[in-house]
């Protein structure tokens, strides 16, 4: 098996594995978090109602350049406010296929701050 198709399996686990547990609803939504090269994606989600209760991206921030940390946490700053804003207070924090590390942490970390636990 080549390199590629072996990162591609263990990404499509570790997302398998860390949505297994984690089911949002309107009192604890899932803190879902999408990266790319170039930007960074958040959302709180309701999955009961299917339904997005707040989101922030560094294309919405129109950030100049969203693939750093110092973006990471101006979104997870911006997020963690209109949490607090719709009287979220707790989070599931799904992060998907990314590794607790870099952008994913600082963007966690920023949203701590805001106000918001999990």
């Amino acid at each position: 098996m080549d390199a590629l198709k072996r990162m591609t399996r263990r990404k499509r686990n570790r997302a398998n594995r860390v949505r297994k547990r984690i089911q949002g609803n309107t009192e604890r939504p899932r803190l879902s978090v999408h990266r790319t090269n170039v930007h960074i994606y958040a959302q709180m989600i309701d999955d009961i109602d299917g339904r997005t209760l707040c989101a922030a991206s560094s294309v919405s921030l129109k950030l100049p350049y969203g693939g750093n940390i110092e973006a990471a946490k101006k979104v997870g700053a911006e997020l963690g406010r209109l949490a607090k804003e719709m009287n979220v207070e707790l989070a599931g924090f799904d992060r998907g296929m990314n590794r607790y590390h870099g952008r994913v942490k600082a963007l966690a970390d920023a949203v701590r701050e805001a106000g918001v636990k999990f």
